[in-house]
């Protein structure tokens, strides 16, 4: 952005990324959340657009943009009425593949990632574990070291997108805990073949068309080759990731806001009730109004800790806040645009239902509201460690 608005250049990918977008209508979003269906026609049609290479470098296929490009892409995308459904469904593809950027080899690079850019290899990110939750470093998957590589076991959950996925990118224990100096060392990250990983889907309040999955590895064989980085330090490469993530989960949870104050704003002017339309009551416009403003204060936290992470300056304390801003926006946008549509807010047939449903992810992943907070009181305000 240039000072409080965006580039020429961030306009014209606003527009491109919206005018893709525009060719799926709220019915297409409806159906896929009755069904479902993975939206695989509009994956395709980012991809074909070069779009899920935004970020990456343009060595190998990609844009060589910075993470303020990208959070404008998947605003649109969410803002567009595709809310998470969309957004989510190639959220992973903009970011995700950063550890392979960072800390691959050469030879990984320039293997993988334009196959992952133009959608012929589709993959997943595998961390959460149903025993150690945001507590990274208790990971029980365990990588032991065999004859040209490694083999793992464990169970991983949460992981998005593994029915139609190819490719895992997927921390491990290669050390354990009781030896490391700290309990964040010995961890290490492998991008591999998923075909052999079973992965059973998790049946949630909304997002029906991205999957959730609870994944079972069981002796599972993954080459040396397919190692990212130095063995041991998965852990810290993580971490290179955290603060893009919270800026897209924030800007993705705005624009979902802002689809959904977009269309009680247009009910409210259209509803007639007692001789005038509702969107006259103050009690119908003033939570309208506020969502507006909460969405635009939290959107430009957003895009200043995408500012400052493009510039290398340190970002987190403005990332984290900026996600949870976000999200809170968002979520009370929905809130206050099924309410404003009173018993029609109720009814699929107007959308802002499934957008409700869909705020919760924001609030809850891929880092609790309340972790943000402990996370700004130690490192921000420098108050005692609450964990």
């Amino acid at each position: 952005m240039s000072g409080f608005w965006l580039t020429e250049e961030q306009e014209a990918i606003r527009e491109g990324v919206a005018k893709v977008c525009a060719a799926f209508d709220d019915e297409y979003w409806r159906r896929t959340d009755e069904t479902g269906n993975f939206p695989e026609d509009f994956v395709a049609a980012i991809a074909e657009g070069g779009w899920l290479g935004v970020a990456m470098p343009e060595s190998v296929g990609g844009a060589g943009l910075g993470l303020t490009e990208a959070a404008v892409m998947m605003q649109t995308v969410a803002q567009s009425g595709a809310g998470f459904s969309g957004a989510s469904a190639i959220h992973l593809n903009i970011f995700g593949p950063m550890p392979l950027v960072k800390f691959g080899t050469d030879e990984q690079r320039e293997r993988l990632l334009p196959r992952i850019i133009s959608g012929e290899d589709k993959m997943c990110f595998a961390v959460t574990e149903p025993n150690s939750g945001l507590d990274t470093s208790s990971l029980e998957t365990r990588a032991e070291k065999v004859d040209g590589g490694y083999r793992l076991n464990g169970r991983k959950i949460w992981t998005t997108g593994a029915q139609r996925a190819n490719k895992i990118l997927i921390i491990a224990r290669t050390t354990p805990k009781d030896q490391c100096a700290k309990p964040t060392q010995g961890l290490s990250l492998f991008y591999t073949d998923r075909e052999k990983i079973e992965a059973k889907p998790i049946p949630k309040m909304g997002r029906k068309a991205v999957e959730c999955n609870m994944l079972f590895i069981e002796d599972l064989f993954v080459p040396a080759g397919d190692l990212v980085g130095e063995e041991g330090k998965g852990f810290q490469y993580l971490l290179h990731g955290l603060n893009p993530e919270r800026v897209l989960f924030a800007a993705e949870a705005i624009g979902l806001g802002r689809a959904a104050l977009a269309k009680a704003t247009t009910y409210a002017k259209e509803r007639v009730v007692f001789g005038r339309p509702i969107g006259q009551n103050q009690g119908v416009a003033h939570p309208l109004a506020k969502s507006w403003a909460e969405l635009e204060a939290a959107n430009l936290l957003a895009f200043k800790a995408a500012a400052l992470y493009d510039a290398g300056k340190d970002c987190g304390a403005e990332a984290n806040a900026a996600k949870y801003l976000g999200a809170e926006a968002g979520f009370h946008a929905c809130e206050a645009s099924v309410l404003a549509h009173g018993g029609m807010g109720y009814a699929k047939e107007y959308d802002v239902e499934r957008y409700f449903r869909e705020a919760m992810i924001a609030r809850i992943a891929p880092i609790s509201r309340e972790m943000i907070l402990n996370f700004i009181a130690e490192r921000v305000l420098g108050l005692p460690k609450s964990y």
